[in-house]
């Protein structure tokens, strides 16, 4: 087993001695290029050991992580091991293209709605010998392929995507089946065969696809596919269709949370009885028909990519619970004339929670609260004790939450409703998108203080606007947690509560899909990111740092010209200046401040 290490802690203060500071991806080729040839050896020792007749493949998605330096480390070991690339629009098509020139034999499916333009890029890719496989997913395309071949007189290797009966499991099953967004049914597949014989293109007919859509968490979803495509493979090729490679599409899932169970956030299988299913499902089918095996090849981006990369970032502050009384406050409340009954309820409550009494001085301090807030809105209670109703109740739950273990039976659910916010410089919809969108489970940790027990629990939350940038559910044993254990930062009044030292979490298995479907909510933009590659004497360096978003890069994406800006607001400040509403000092200050915001990182520093 390679025991090779980094220190992120060590990584992330070495970029911060180069002014890059967090958010900031770090993403490790050296963990791709194992993930790639793991998923190689896994199907060749199934080919092995099952005797199976074929090969196999592994296209990569674009869409998964369109960054270039991953795609060029996923081609260049491609290059080497027989994978792949796999294109779902033209913009995609055009990276493909681009990235696999001088690799003539490397594989370029080409998935999605593709109008003319698009299948005439593909077919005179092939006449150049490029290894392109436009795949069918509407009828509609092959009218345009048999249009294209005749323009340009060859017949492009093709496939078509079917929709089978077998569905996914999970977030993405809506993917699969026969309500599918893409692919051919049954019998459209047999009147494309009869066009196709009749046009004289049956000979281009060579992959057969399908999709089940991502993360498939269960194996016997995967069996099913297999004997269905497998099924419809053999019946083509009885009827002389002369199908070379099967394309199972994505789906291989991977362990989110570490339960191998089958749960939207895990897998109740691993890689090696993926690919025997997979080979044995498809194999023993032929082998029954007397058909070939054809070639397999599946589009396993998810799997390759998601540990390749994780995002660190720094805790800028934290809000703890207020459990602080103000005792002469109390004081003067207790002793006016006929204070309110939720008042005394509460002291009360807070005074049993002192005697051990958790479970009924909890339940007593939470109604006593409520009926403070009835009275209050209805002007029968003042401030002042609607105040003290409050810091007895949060006094209460201190005390509930300081108590020994053993004796907070039953209020399991209070420790995670009254965890302590810790604010990330960061923005969940730009850099953990999932975790909003689909409540993706995403592990994340300290990246150092590892040798100190974490005192505190606490939710995340971003620096957006936004009440739903934050992240509340954690990866736990056997299921998932609403709080996470961590530690206390280290407060300096002088910073305006920002931690006098530097507290990075690291939330990892992001490399899939995350740095894609980024958006730009509160035109907070692309993180910087990093490369670290390690040798084989465990040393590792960081190769390149590719710079995240200026504020200049994001106003630019919704039309804010940051030139026009800047001159706007200088002009502006020479009318305050002519006005004496600024010194020249604060003028000089003032554009300083405006032109180094609008070059500097869109996250603060």
């Amino acid at each position: 087993m390679d025991d090779r290490a980094v220190d992120l802690f060590e990584v992330t203060r070495e970029l911060a001695g180069r002014e890059v500071s967090p958010p900031v991806v770090i993403r490790f080729p050296e963990i791709l290029r194992h993930r790639m040839s793991e998923l190689r050896n896994g199907f060749d020792q199934a080919i092995s050991e099952l005797g199976y007749g074929g090969s196999y493949s592994c296209v990569y998605p674009l869409k998964v992580n369109q960054e270039r330096h991953v795609c060029e480390v996923i081609r260049d070991l491609g290059d080497e091991i027989g994978f792949g690339l796999e294109v779902g629009s033209k913009p995609e098509l055009l990276a493909g293209l681009f990235l696999t020139r001088g690799m003539k034999g490397m594989p370029l499916v080409c998935n999605g709605f593709k109008d003319l333009e698009y299948i005439d890029i593909v077919t005179l890719a092939a006449k150049m010998g490029r290894n392109v496989f436009p795949v069918v997913e509407q009828a509609y395309e092959l009218e345009r392929i048999s249009s294209s071949a005749l323009r340009h007189g060859l017949v492009p290797r093709f496939g078509i995507r079917a929709k089978l009966a077998a569905t996914g499991v999970g977030r993405w099953a809506g993917s699969s089946g026969l309500r599918g967004k893409f692919g051919l049914t049954t019998g459209e597949i047999l009147q494309a065969v009869d066009y196709l014989k009749k046009t004289d293109l049956v000979s281009g007919f060579r992959m057969l696809h399908c999709h089940m859509g991502s993360q498939v968490f269960d194996i016997r979803a995967i069996k099913v596919m297999a004997s269905e495509l497998a099924q419809l493979y053999v019946q083509l090729r009885k009827a002389e269709v002369p199908i070379e490679v099967l394309n199972i599409g994505g789906g291989l899932g991977i362990d989110y949370d570490g339960t191998q169970s089958a749960t939207a956030c895990s897998v109740n299988y691993t890689l090696e009885q993926y690919a025997r299913d997979v080979v044995h499902g498809i194999g023993s089918i032929c082998d029954q028909e007397g058909v070939p095996h054809p070639d397999l090849m599946s589009e396993s981006g998810r799997w390759l990519v998601a540990h390749s990369s994780l995002l660190v970032c720094e805790v800028i502050g934290s809000r703890t619970l207020p459990a602080d009384l103000n005792p002469e406050l109390l004081e003067r409340v207790l002793q006016k004339d006929s204070p309110p009954q939720p008042l005394i309820d509460a002291h009360n409550a807070y005074e049993r929670a002192q005697d051990g009494d958790l479970l009924q001085a909890y339940a007593d301090a939470e109604h006593a609260l409520a009926e403070a807030a009835a009275l209050f809105r209805l002007g029968d209670m003042n401030i002042e004790a609607r105040a003290v109703c409050e810091e007895l109740f949060w006094a209460t739950c201190s005390v509930v939450l300081s108590a020994p273990k053993e004796l907070r039976d039953g209020l399991d659910s209070l420790l995670d409703g009254l965890a302590d916010i810790y604010f990330l410089n960061l923005s969940v919809f730009q850099s953990l998108l999932d975790s909003w969108g689909i409540e993706q489970l995403f592990p994340v940790l300290p990246i150092h203080r590892l040798n100190e027990r974490p005192t505190q629990r606490g939710v995340l939350v971003d620096i957006t606007c936004d009440s739903e940038g934050r992240v509340d559910r954690f990866v736990a044993e056997g299921a998932s947690k609403d709080a996470l254990e961590l530690h206390a930062p280290v407060a300096n009044s002088e910073s305006g509560g920002r931690s006098s030292r530097p507290y990075y979490l690291g939330f990892f298995l992001t490399g899939a899909y995350q740095e894609t479907l980024g958006d730009l909510h509160n035109l907070l933009g692309d993180s910087h990111a990093v490369h670290v590659s390690v040798d084989d004497d465990g040393h590792w360096r960081i190769d390149t740092i590719v710079q995240g978003d200026s504020v200049s890069d994001v106003l630019g994406r919704v039309q804010f010209d940051a030139d026009e800006i800047q001159m706007e607001f200088h002009e502006d400040i020479r009318v305050a200046l002519r006005a004496g509403q600024l010194t020249p000092e604060e003028g000089v200050s003032l554009r300083q401040l405006l032109d180094d915001s609008l070059e500097g990182h869109t996250y603060l520093e």
